[in-house]
């Protein structure tokens, strides 16, 4: 047998340990550097809080002066469009009303151009024959080549 199981309670857990006792003061230290801690995160914090309020103030503007932006160019759009559909009214009615005179017109002052022919009786403009194509083995009259060592038959 050992001496740990001769002894029913183990020599380190006879005597209890005790706590130490915190000091006033020490405890007042402590809890006044977690406190300054705490104001140093709530002063970043309301610093951040600030610049977000900022940005957002800043993107507000922005997409008011976008929307404004858009409602004006909508309203250019809608001018415009009137106008263009008037003017293509008017041209409708332009061609309606002189169609004869721009057919008498078109008729007057054509362009009338003869056929084309093209003369081939010049020995540089006749037309072409086939070219003939054949591989290098058939132009040289070479056949295949079956043994590596002999490439041609000269």
């Amino acid at each position: 047998m050992t001496l740990d199981e001769l002894l029913p309670v183990r020599l380190g857990m006879l005597r209890p340990t005790r706590q130490p006792k915190h000091s006033a003061p020490a405890e007042v230290d402590r809890l006044r550097l977690k406190l300054g801690w705490a104001n140093d995160l709530i002063r970043t914090q309301r610093v951040q809080i600030d610049d977000a309020e900022k940005r957002n103030d800043w993107r507000a503007s922005c997409q008011a002066k976008a929307e404004e932006l858009v409602v004006k160019l909508q309203a250019d759009v809608d001018d415009l469009t009137a106008e263009r559909d008037g003017l293509a009214e008017e041209l409708a009615a332009l061609k309606r009303r002189f169609a004869a005179q721009l057919a008498a017109d078109a008729n007057t002052y054509r362009i009338t151009v003869p056929p084309m022919v093209r003369d081939t009786s010049a020995i540089e403009d006749q037309a072409t024959c086939p070219i003939p194509v054949h591989t290098l083995w058939e132009a040289l009259g070479l056949g295949p080549v079956t043994d590596p060592g002999r490439a041609t038959t000269r």
